[in-house]
């Protein structure tokens, strides 16, 4: 079983989840999703600041962080395992993550304290 730790605070993170979680109950994939805002994100090795900057998976042991999370995600997920294909290719790959660490995870960061710093205020 691989386990997703997402921010379900996060509107888009969590539209996306749930695409992929629909997708996962209808192919019977072996994913489960948990929301970092419901769990003890120490349990995956991060504080709860780490763990709202980008996505995580769980495979064992072992924590996968950022956009190789995405390619654990998306492989069992018959709709989406083309798309895993395509970007965990040599030349695609590199460029993806460069685009998910400099841009969508800091972009969707940003947007979480924004949130929050409302929420709180």
């Amino acid at each position: 079983m691989i386990e997703i730790l997402y921010n379900g605070r996060c509107p888009i993170c969590s539209a996306e989840i749930e695409a992929y979680r629909k997708q996962a109950e209808a192919a019977q994939a072996p994913l489960a999703f948990t929301d970092l805002h419901e769990t003890d994100t120490a349990k995956w090795g991060l504080t709860p600041d780490q763990a709202t900057r980008r996505l995580h998976a769980r495979d064992g042991d072992a924590v996968i962080s950022g956009f190789p999370a995405f390619i654990i995600v998306w492989r069992p997920l018959p709709r989406m395992r083309w798309l895993a294909r395509l970007l965990d290719r040599p030349v695609l790959r590199p460029l993806t993550e460069a685009a998910y660490n400099y841009l969508a995870a800091p972009a969707l960061y940003w947007l979480h304290r924004r949130r929050e710093a409302r929420r709180h205020a």
